[in-house]
């Protein structure tokens, strides 16, 4: 896979741009662009997404097989460097914030695009002063994984959405 996509990209897109019943193109361009093999998630995301209670949950449900395994052991190796290096920013962030990180499913996103060589889409920000949690793009950038945000990718893929007449 080229680009692996963070929970709150499904999220966003369902909440606000993209509602499922709005624009199901959406919807079925991501369907695509995972069978051709361009995009996906990992299980991690996927058990995010069905912790809800929504038609997110049920679309997840549908879609297993777009939320990768991360039980290989580079995934492992490449999580355990990420774990390490979490912990070190902990240091200047507030209680919590390295237990939030590694509960969640972001270092495993990161780890597996990193042994993919993928792109993390997210919508976070590369922000090196925050303190209050550990950031996507900051880890991404510590360990050279390229990150964008859902509009970049749609660009990048030339992903279209038109009405039909």
């Amino acid at each position: 896979m080229n680009y692996l996509l963070d929970a709150n990209t499904f999220i966003e897109a369902k909440n606000r741009y993209y509602n499922m019943a709005v624009c199901p193109g959406y919807w079925d361009w991501i369907e695509r662009e995972f069978a051709k093999g361009q995009l996906a998630s990992v299980e991690s995301v996927g058990d995010e997404l069905l912790n809800g209670n929504d038609e997110l949950k049920t679309w997840a449900a549908n879609h297993k097989p777009l939320f990768l395994p991360v039980s290989d052991t580079q995934t492992q190796e490449a999580f355990a460097e990420i774990a390490a290096h979490a912990a070190e920013l902990a240091g200047d962030m507030k209680p919590g914030a390295l237990e939030e990180f590694l509960g969640g499913a972001d270092p495993w996103l990161i780890a597996k695009a990193r042994i993919q060589g993928a792109v993390v889409v997210t919508h976070e920000q590369f922000n090196p002063h925050v303190k209050k949690k550990i950031l996507i793009p900051n880890v991404c950038r510590q360990f050279d994984v390229r990150w964008m945000n859902t509009f970049e990718l749609l660009l990048e893929l030339e992903a279209r959405f038109v009405l039909g007449g």
